[in-house]
């Protein structure tokens, strides 16, 4: 069985607010209309499509798997903005990034209150063990 992730629906308070947001930290091409959405294309054709479902919502998690050289970007971007951001997925080690998995991650929050993560190396994969 082949399973390809395609799509998924990010709430937001305000859905130009929050996709320029993550085109601008992510280094992505603005968002594009589609219908009711504010639609932000990655590669291998998935779509991140920002809606404003009108009531009050969770915070979520979205991770990033993304290069050295675009981690630096994006790292650079968090950092020139005053962004806050943290190592760790509970805000510890705010200021900074981590090295777990043999790579560099880093969460952050958009500005709907969803945490975000960048991260260069998925988990587990450390080639140390």
């Amino acid at each position: 069985m082949t399973i390809q992730f395609n799509h998924t629906i990010v709430a937001a308070r305000d859905k130009q607010e929050s996709a320029s947001f993550f085109t601008e930290i992510f280094g992505l091409p603005p968002a594009e209309e589609g219908g009711v959405f504010l639609v932000v294309r990655l590669d291998g054709e998935v779509l991140i499509q920002f809606a404003e479902p009108g009531i009050d919502f969770p915070p979520q998690h979205y991770a990033f798997l993304v290069s050295e050289e675009d981690f630096d970007g994006i790292y650079g971007r968090i950092q020139a903005a005053g962004i806050e951001h943290w190592a760790g997925p509970r805000g510890d080690r705010p200021g900074q990034y981590n090295t777990n998995h043999g790579g560099r991650g880093v969460y952050f929050c958009d500005p709907a209150g969803h945490y975000l993560e960048a991260l260069t190396r998925p988990y587990g994969s450390d080639p140390a063990g």
